[in-house]
């Protein structure tokens, strides 16, 4: 679905409450920020996605440039407060096809820039291919690359802290360039460690061989080096599959699992079922 294609005709007026950065100053700035939406009619549930409307850049005759962003805490609420969600966003530039001048991003420079007591408009809640089983006894296995962690975030939050006991086996693979940017896993912001000692979860960190190059995380290693067990959740009819990241996620993906399975054509029969079972949810973007 474009982004020009989302209804955003009523929007709900946002308060930003915080505003913390989750990287250090030597890495990419990505930044943790908490909305405070004090509206009893905006529900969300986990894996969903709100849009921000920030001011254009330029005049072209917009009134908003929209963008997405996963939700990253559960339903209650971030810290158990059924008003404030939390959006994990980084501050992104583009390089103009034509000049060649290095421009900022509209809405991640917008919402980095913002402080506690701004007010944004936000548009949403959008989408519900992320949701987890109701039966406690599935498997889940999220991969996931940069931004996208956020999603897995609210995953977690929900099956340990509000559901409190999950069964079933929960494998986070989860890829960036360096460890400082191993989002809510590095030494700025520990999210995942609340998990570390359930027995159901195990994370694997996936980082660029030489990230200074720009080089992609690992991903693909790090599945491989445990393919065993990750083979294993795929042809298991419990397990469900979440993907979250950047777009180009998908081709390294089928090509992890084309090598797992044996052949394109298996592979593609296997990616049906999973799909037509809604046991596979991807949630991409550029």
């Amino acid at each position: 679905m474009k982004i020009t294609e989302y209804d955003i005709s009523n929007p709900y007026q946002a308060t930003i409450e915080s505003n913390e950065r989750i990287t250090p100053t030597d890495a990419d700035e990505v930044r943790h920020i908490v909305l405070s939406i004090p509206d009893a009619t905006f529900h969300y549930v986990e894996g969903q996605s709100i849009g921000v409307l920030a001011p254009p850049e330029g005049d072209f005759g917009n009134e908003y440039h929209m963008r997405l962003y996963s939700i990253a805490n559960a339903r209650h609420g971030e810290e158990g407060d059924m008003s404030e969600i939390a959006i994990c966003v980084r501050r992104c530039f583009y390089i103009d096809d034509i000049s060649g001048e290095r421009h900022p991003g509209v809405a991640s420079n917008y919402l980095c820039d913002r402080r506690p007591g701004d007010k944004i408009n936000i548009v949403g809640p959008y989408g519900r291919q992320f949701q987890a089983p109701r039966d406690n006894t599935c498997n889940l296995l999220m991969i996931g690359v940069g931004t996208g962690i956020a999603p897995f975030r609210a995953f977690l939050k929900h099956i340990y802290e509000e559901r409190k006991e999950w069964k079933g086996k929960v494998r986070l693979f989860y890829g960036a360039k360096t460890g400082m940017d191993l989002l809510y896993m590095n030494d700025e912001k520990n999210d995942f460690a609340l998990y570390y000692d359930q027995e159901t979860f195990k994370a694997f960190e996936a980082l660029s061989a030489r990230p200074h190059f720009d080089e992609p995380p690992e991903i693909e290693r790090q599945v491989m080096d445990n393919a065993i067990e990750v083979w294993s959740l795929i042809q298991d009819p419990k397990t469900y599959v979440y993907v979250s990241g950047l777009s180009s996620l998908e081709k390294t993906l089928d090509r992890i699992m084309i090598a797992l399975a044996g052949s394109e054509d298996e592979w593609a029969k296997i990616k049906k079922q999973l799909i037509e079972e809604r046991r596979w949810a991807t949630l991409f973007y550029d």
